[in-house]
């Protein structure tokens, strides 16, 4: 029972480490909730939006490696790198850190139309959105062969607990977040996870 839940708990663990960070979409989500302004709409298309690209992740980067075997060495590689580069940037934000938690302030959003066409902005024209989400959990769960769909619905579930507690708990995280030492925790804790992930699957590849 064990083992069938291992695909899930990994991509969860893995989703929760690539959303949480200091960003525009974390802050928009965060802000809106701490406004109780269009905060199911906003939830609702990040967690939404992250499942898609997840499972096109998985599906395209798994069917490349079903396709050409010899991908999974080349997306092993690639996707090592990529996250120990990550890793690498989350430890640096523990020892240097910028000295601002995440920021709220700022003009309000008066309608729930304003609210969902800024929350899709922030999703689909972010380009680091596609190389988390299709391309590192992609290559990741490619990583766990037939299980790679357990995998990303792992991912999917962390995604939407992330976007969920971060929306409706706003009012009680809002003063939490707002202390750069949180983040610095938070970052720590996403080095680890990342650089761990990172040298898994280079020694893997």
């Amino acid at each position: 029972m064990t083992s069938a839940f291992a695909p899930a708990l990994a991509g969860f663990g893995t989703g929760l480490s690539l959303i949480v960070a200091i960003g525009a979409q974390n802050a928009f989500v965060l802000r809106q909730g701490v406004r109780r302004d269009a905060v199911l709409a906003v939830v609702g298309i990040c967690a939404l939006s992250d499942a898609l690209l997840i499972a096109l992740g998985v599906a395209g980067v798994g069917a490349v490696v079903v396709a050409w075997p010899a991908a999974l060495t080349v997306v092993g590689w690639i996707g090592g790198a990529f996250l120990l580069g990550y890793g690498a940037l989350a430890a640096r934000r523990v020892v240097r850190p910028a000295g601002t938690g995440l920021q709220t302030a700022g003009d309000a959003t008066r309608s729930r139309r304003r609210a969902v066409l800024t929350c899709l902005a922030l999703t689909w024209l972010n380009p680091h959105v596609y190389l988390d989400t299709v391309f590192l959990v992609g290559s990741v769960a490619a990583d766990h062969g037939p299980a790679r769909w357990t995998f990303g619905v792992g991912a999917a579930l962390a995604s939407l607990c992330w976007f969920a507690v971060l929306g409706f708990g706003a009012r009680l995280l809002g003063r939490f977040l707002a202390r750069p030492a949180a983040w610095r925790v938070l970052d720590a804790l996403v080095a680890v996870t990342m650089i761990v992930l990172g040298v898994t699957l280079v020694a893997g590849a």
